[in-house]
């Protein structure tokens, strides 16, 4: 099976590309590798995937309607997972024309060559950004949409086009709204990575006081090689999340108990306007679609994570 990863140098991306290259599937990957964050980061994911021979990689930007169109003209493609994506919520308050450009208009490139060539099959990385600030946790994917940032605008619009498409053209797509991804090769723009490699100082968002419900990178990539065999679903949306919510200093003290180092300077910022305070969504559907129920503990998903950093960095 030849499977398509858009934004397979990416953290979710380069990590599910590793995932199923090991169970022999044909990986193909397609990355602009922007400079949203240190490119070196990409560059050497994208090392590690070109060991595999079962793996083929184009760079292009996925808004490039006729790269778009000249890839899948020379590429026979079974599924396609899409991740690609222009992230960061804070990052979209000051650049929200670069989220139009790359998460809607990309996105629509890749779902109408989909249609062109009849591929059926789709996953969409969507996001628990779609819901807004919300009150009555654990939330579930019936749960009304009103994101409160550009990045989950854009992602809202992502569900809303696969909708159509699926309906219209008979295609199966899966949105799945990730809550809080981390783990090994993760990107260093957020939280744990970040704070694990801050030594000076470090910017504490809200005190400490939000609360985010973190899901393991593992778990993610087996939820979605469960996700690649099921077919005729027509659309559906999927919480991907651990269920447990944590407060973000009990996570930084987490950490502290596994990496030494010099007293580090917390510097506390206020509330960002683009942040929700509390994510915490019910995982119920997914478990009960996909029967996979053995999620990582954040204890020993930390502890993997410092674990791989301290031989990485």
């Amino acid at each position: 099976m030849n499977i398509l990863i858009t934004g397979s140098c990416g953290f979710i991306g380069f990590n599910l590309s590793i995932f199923l290259l090991k169970k022999k599937f044909k990986v193909i990957g397609i990355d602009n590798l922007n400079n949203y964050y240190d490119v070196k980061f990409k560059k050497k994911r994208l090392q590690l995937l070109k060991k595999y021979k079962n793996f083929k990689f184009y760079e292009f930007d996925l808004a490039d309607q006729k790269k778009v169109d000249f890839f899948f003209k020379k590429n026979k493609i079974n599924s396609v997972i899409h991740l690609a994506a222009q992230a960061g919520v804070r990052y979209s308050i000051d650049h929200p024309k670069k989220y139009v450009h790359s998460n809607i208009v990309g996105f629509h490139n890749i779902l109408e060559n989909c249609r062109l060539k009849s591929i059926k099959n789709i996953i969409l990385a969507s996001s628990s950004s779609v819901y807004g600030d919300k009150n009555n946790f654990p939330l579930k994917e019936t749960e009304s949409i009103n994101p409160k940032n550009f990045y989950g605008l854009t992602k809202k619009n992502n569900e809303e086009m696969s909708e159509i498409y699926s309906k219209l053209y008979n295609m199966n797509i899966c949105a799945l709204r990730f809550f809080t991804v981390y783990g090994e090769w993760g990107r260093p723009d957020m939280f744990m990575l970040k704070y694990l490699m801050s030594y000076k100082k470090f910017d504490l968002y809200n005190n400490g006081l939000h609360f985010r419900d973190f899901t393991y990178i593992q778990d993610v990539n087996e939820i979605i090689f469960r996700l690649i065999k099921k077919r005729n679903i027509g659309f559906s949306v999927f919480n991907i999340c651990s269920n447990k919510p944590f407060k973000i200093t009990r996570v930084i003290q987490m950490i502290d108990n596994l990496f030494y180092r010099p007293k580090l300077k917390i510097n506390k910022v206020g509330l960002q306007k683009a942040d929700v305070i509390k994510t915490h969504g019910s995982n119920k559907k997914i478990i009960n679609y996909t029967k996979f129920n053995k999620f990582t503990s954040l204890e020993t998903g930390i502890s993997n994570l410092v674990s791989w950093y301290k031989k990485n960095q």
